[in-house]
C-alpha cells in the first residue's frame, strides 16, 4: 500500500454553497434567518404541544417528535454552516465531521418513520374513531416511536463507523457544505463497494418502507371519506390530514429529486441547492405549516399567549 494512502487526516476543507465572495453576506443573512425561524418555530411547537392540555393527544405527540427530528438535523448543519460564511477557509474536523454526520443521519432517518407513523395515526383516527383510544395509548405512541430511534441509531452507526475505519487518500476536500456520507466515501483510498451497498440497502428499505405505509394509510383514508354521507365530516377529515400530507409531499419530494434524477441531469449546483432545502428549509417549513393549517395550533398559541400577557402583567 502506498504510504500516501496512510495519511492521518486531522480536518476536511468544505467547499461550501459558493464560491463567489460577493454572495457570502447575502446567503449568510438569509440562512441565519431561515435557520433562526427553524428553531423558534420547532421550539415553540414542542413547548406548546407539551405545556397545553388540549394538545395531549397522539396527533401532537407525533408532531412533537417531528419538530424535534426537525431540529435535531438542522442543528447538525445549520451553525456550522453559517460559521463557514465568515472564516478564510470553512474546515471541519475529523472527529467533528463524523459526529455530525451521525447526529444529521439520525434524525433524518427517524423523521422518514415519524411521517410514517403520523400517517397511520390518522387511519386509525379516521377509519377507527371508536377503537382510536383503545389502539393509540400512550405506550403503543411512545414504542412506534422508540423503534425508529433505535433502528436509525444502528444504521447510523454501522456506516458512519464503517467510513471513518477505512483508509482516507491524501484529499481531504469535501464537495459539500456539511459532512454527507457519499462526498465522504468518494475520498476513501479502501474498497468501498461494501459501504455503497449497506447505504443503498437500507436506503431503498427506509423509503419504501415508509412510504408503503404512508401510501397504504391514505388509501385507506381516501376510501373511508368518500364512504361518508357528511360533507361536514369530510372537509373535517380532509383538513386534519391536509398539513400531513403537505409536508409529505415536500419532504419526500425534495427526495427524489436529490437521489432519483438520472445522473446526467443531475448538477453539482442543483444538488446543493436541494440539499440545503431539505436541511434547513423543510424544517423552517414544517411548523409554520402545522400553525397555519391547524385550527387547535393556532388556539393553542393564542390561548398561551394570552396566558403569558396576563401572567407579565400581573408581575
Amino acid at each position: 500500500m502506498d504510504t500516501y494512502n496512510l495519511t492521518v487526516l486531522k480536518y476536511f476543507i468544505l467547499t461550501g454553497i459558493t464560491d463567489l465572495p460577493e454572495l457570502e453576506a447575502p446567503l449568510f443573512g438569509l440562512f441565519l434567518i431561515v435557520y433562526m425561524i427553524s428553531v423558534v418555530g420547532n421550539l415553540g411547537l414542542i413547548i406548546l404541544t407539551k405545556i397545553d392540555s388540549r394538545l395531549q393527544t397522539p396527533m401532537y405527540f407525533f408532531l412533537r417528535q417531528l419538530s424535534f427530528t426537525d431540529l435535531g438535523y438542522s442543528t447538525a448543519v445549520g451553525p456550522k454552516m453559517l460559521i463557514n460564511f465568515v472564516v478564510d477557509q470553512p474546515t471541519i474536523s475529523y472527529y467533528w465531521c463524523s459526529i455530525q454526520l451521525t447526529v444529521f443521519s439520525m434524525f433524518i432517518t427517524t423523521e422518514v418513520f415519524v411521517l410514517s407513523a403520523m400517517a397511520y395515526d390518522r387511519y386509525v383516527a379516521i377509519c377507527h374513531p371508536l377503537l382510536y383510544t383503545i389502539i393509540m395509548t400512550p405506550r403503543s405512541c411512545h414504542v412506534l416511536v422508540a423503534i425508529p430511534y433505535l433502528y436509525s441509531i444502528f444504521i447510523t452507526l454501522l456506516t458512519v463507523i464503517k467510513i471513518f475505519i477505512s483508509s482516507f487518500c491524501g484529499q481531504n476536500i469535501i464537495r459539500h457544505f456539511y459532512c454527507d456520507s457519499l462526498p465522504l466515501i468518494s475520498l476513501l483510498c479502501s474498497d468501498t463497494h461494501e459501504i455503497k451497498l449497506i447505504i443503498l440497502i437500507f436506503a431503498t428499505f427506509n423509503l419504501v418502507s415508509s412510504l408503503l405505509v404512508i401510501s397504504i394509510s391514505y388509501i385507506l383514508i381516501l376510501v373511508a371519506i368518500i364512504r361518508m354521507n357528511s360533507s361536514e365530516g369530510r372537509h373535517k377529515a380532509f383538513s386534519t390530514c391536509g398539513s400531513h400530507l403537505t409536508v409529505i409531499v415536500i419532504f419526500y419530494g425534495t427526495l427524489f429529486f436529490m437521489y432519483v434524477q438520472p445522473k446526467s441531469t443531475h448538477s453539482f449546483e442543483t444538488g446543493q441547492m436541494a440539499a440545503v432545502f431539505y436541511t434547513l428549509v423543510i424544517p423552517m417549513l414544517n411548523p409554520i405549516i402545522y400553525s397555519l393549517r391547524n385550527k387547535e395550533v393556532k388556539q393553542a398559541i393564542h390561548r398561551n399567549w394570552e396566558m403569558c400577557l396576563n401572567i407579565l402583567l400581573k408581575l
